[in-house]
């Protein structure tokens, strides 16, 4: 199959949907995200309550500054990590635990006149990509889970109910070892990037992801849905969702305003029981 040709940055318009709800065991929502382009993210703290949302909420005041414009430097977002990470460090969480954070998400690079996806990621929050009928976990977990997995110790079943499988090997402070992964992903026409923390997706089957993302076409219709969901099938974290969809423009007047339907933040979706 011939590849599709590449996409400039000037021709890519972004379409986005998020939302997020503490879940139906936890008293707080320790989650947060970012959705306004160029930058695409879900942050789940941790540390208790106050420390983790701090903590999720400092990530997206330091990727903040790199939105409303075409494009980022991989360099940005590297230097949004390590403002985040000075930041979070900062924090007294007031018991024994300290504050911290997972980070996953999509920032819009150009590299030579290319359109590319800087996919980005510490924890075990995750990022897919569907395009057609496919849907891609890019982001590979940094968990003992995933170690397990990646080691041949056990299979996905059995990761799915393994007792450590909420341990998580880095993260943004909380001690952890902070040393964030970088993909390059060029972009199609049709991506759908899909984000969550682990509330959605350890409630959620890749199968049923893959289903919503693809019927649901309306990106803030599929954010909603996911979440709910992940509601319906036990709640028992926060749960958060981010959908991006890139669609090709013919002129420059069409991608001046990209539609972020939700910009940034952590407040509740609509229409759920808390």
């Amino acid at each position: 199959m011939t590849p599709p040709p590449p996409v400039g940055a000037s021709s890519v318009v972004l379409h986005s949907g998020a939302a997020t709800h503490r879940g139906l065991k936890r008293p707080a929502n320790e989650d947060a995200y970012l959705a306004a382009s160029p930058v695409f993210l879900v942050a789940d703290g941790m540390g208790g309550h106050e420390a983790g949302e701090r903590a999720s909420a400092i990530v997206v005041e330091s990727f903040d500054g790199l939105t409303g414009r075409p494009t980022v430097a991989p360099i940005d977002v590297r230097a949004a990590f390590d403002r985040a990470y000075r930041s979070i460090s900062e924090l007294s969480s007031g018991g024994k635990r300290r504050a911290g954070t997972t980070v996953s998400g999509v920032a819009v690079v150009e590299s030579d006149g290319v359109a590319l996806w800087l996919v980005f990621n510490l924890g075990d929050s995750r990022t897919y990509r569907l395009n057609g009928d496919s849907l891609e976990q890019i982001s590979i977990d940094h968990s003992v889970v995933q170690e397990l997995l990646d080691g041949g110790g056990i299979d996905i079943a059995a990761a799915a109910v393994h007792p450590a499988r909420n341990v998580i090997t880095r993260a943004l402070g909380a001690g952890g070892d902070y040393r964030p992964d970088f993909w390059l992903v060029p972009i199609e026409e049709g991506d759908r990037m899909f984000i969550c923390s682990d509330g959605v997706s350890g409630e959620v089957d890749t199968e049923t992801i893959a289903r919503i993302l693809s019927v649901e076409k309306d990106p803030q219709m599929a954010a909603d849905h996911l979440v709910r969901e992940g509601m319906a099938r036990g709640g028992h974290d926060n749960l958060t969702a981010v959908v991006v969809d890139a669609r090709l423009s013919e002129t420059e007047q069409d991608t001046a305003m990209p539609d972020d339907t939700i910009p940034r933040g952590n407040a509740p979706i609509t229409g759920v029981a808390r």
